[in-house]
């Protein structure tokens, strides 16, 4: 079970770096342009773009509302394993 959970971060992980990298493109901003926008370091904005799984929540959160979305819970679909 442990396992499947890793799998799942991973693929949200994933999620928000293409999320993350697509709206800065649409906006024609390069990376150390968005981050000075947000308040972020390049470093950070970087490695959320690559979707590194463990960075600080507070500032993916800022990237977010940049945007104007925001991290919220997700109800998983149940499988036969739950």
């Amino acid at each position: 079970m442990k396992r499947r959970n890793q799998e799942q971060l991973f693929d949200e992980a994933g999620e928000i770096a293409s999320f993350v990298r697509a709206k800065r493109k649409t906006l024609g901003y390069t990376q150390p342009e968005l981050s000075k926008r947000i308040g972020v370091g390049v470093r950070f904005l970087r490695e959320l773009e690559l979707g590194k799984k463990s960075l600080r929540m507070d500032k993916v959160e800022q990237v977010l509302n940049y945007f104007g979305y925001r991290l919220s819970p997700i109800r998983l679909e149940q499988s036969d394993e739950s």
